[in-house]
């Protein structure tokens, strides 16, 4: 796992033909935005959000993102833990992001 900075994180996801955003807030939280082209998986679905950790494509770069970077980094530990070794955690989140939501 690579806690990146939001430029960071921009700046590598641009130049990644073989990443996959993947938001883990709730479904309210997604109601303020989201960033374009993320799929959501709700962290706190539990064992829900397990199963479709499993069923995501392993060899994918994970670009993670949550509010604030703590729950995003949470999901990252677990990706590693099942597999999934190319995640990206956004430090600060979407309270931090400059760009444009959708």
């Amino acid at each position: 796992m690579a806690d990146l900075s939001q430029e960071d994180w921009v700046e590598q996801l641009a130049k990644d033909d073989d990443s996959f955003i993947l938001d883990v807030r709730t479904p309210e939280e997604i109601e303020q935005g989201q960033i374009a082209g993320a799929h959501n998986i709700n962290i706190y679905l539990g064992q829900e959000f397990m199963d479709a950790l499993e069923k995501l494509d392993k060899t994918k770069n994970y670009y993670v993102y949550c509010r604030s970077g703590q729950r995003s980094r949470q999901a990252c530990a677990l990706m590693n833990s099942i597999g999934i070794d190319n995640t990206h955690n956004l430090l600060g989140g979407v309270l931090e992001w400059e760009g444009d939501l959708v």
